[in-house]
């Protein structure tokens, strides 16, 4: 089964969306042992496009795109929620709101890093995920972007090449552009088998039963 996972990295409900699929992967692996893992890739959507490279300040975006009074419950509702999902959501210390094109141009890097692994994209989908949201990195910084995904098992010299190719950027904006063609308009957005589509973050037990449709549906037609 291939899983896609539409998401930005500045989406706090794209990070809990990640540790819905997790769940719900771990309960596919208990009930059905022995059988192939789910293949997941990572796919790129902004939230903010229009932002430039440099981004904005964090203060200026949230009263610009909520009101002040009103972000204050928004975040916290997700900061409760992604506790419950072992999140620790530190809204505080961010003080940049970034353009995300560079940081999908890498995760996409990993998605297609050789050997191919699942675990490689998702790592490096992590480690950006926790150090906006968790330790308020600024990701509108070259040497934050090389020094997090490097950690996070990239090669330094091909994420450099990456992130200096106009071609990478110009890769992500086209797949930005796909997804909002196909009717995307908000993230997470999972496509399962490339046929059944579950928008939002809806929790493990919803997502295992889009799994279970997407299996018995490829089993119908093969």
């Amino acid at each position: 089964m291939n899983i896609d996972i539409i998401s930005d990295v500045v989406c706090p409900w794209c990070y809990i969306g990640k540790r819905q699929i997790e769940a719900a992967l771990a309960l596919y692996a208990q009930q059905n042992p022995g059988a192939d893992k789910p293949h997941l890739t990572w796919r790129p959507f902004q939230l903010n496009p229009q932002l430039p490279a440099e981004g904005m300040s964090r203060q200026d975006y949230v009263v610009q795109k909520f009101g002040a009074a009103r972000a204050k419950d928004i975040y916290a509702r997700v900061a409760a929620v992604g506790a419950e999902h072992g999140i620790a959501f530190a809204f505080d210390k961010i003080a940049r709101q970034p353009n995300t094109v560079a940081v999908h141009s890498l995760i996409a890097l990993a998605g297609a890093a050789e050997p191919q692994t699942d675990d490689l994209q998702s790592r490096v989908k992590e480690a950006f995920l926790h150090a906006y949201f968790l330790d308020g990195v600024d990701l509108t910084k070259t040497e934050n972007l090389v020094a997090i995904a490097t950690a996070a098992g990239l090669d330094r010299a091909k994420v450099e090449q990456c992130l200096a190719d106009p071609k990478s950027r110009q890769a992500v904006e086209q797949e930005d552009q796909r997804a909002r063609a196909i009717g995307v308009e908000g993230v997470p957005f999972f496509i399962f088998n490339g046929k059944l589509a579950v928008s939002g973050a809806q929790g493990p037990a919803a997502l295992l039963d889009a799994m279970r449709q997407a299996e018995t549906a490829a089993a119908q037609t093969a």
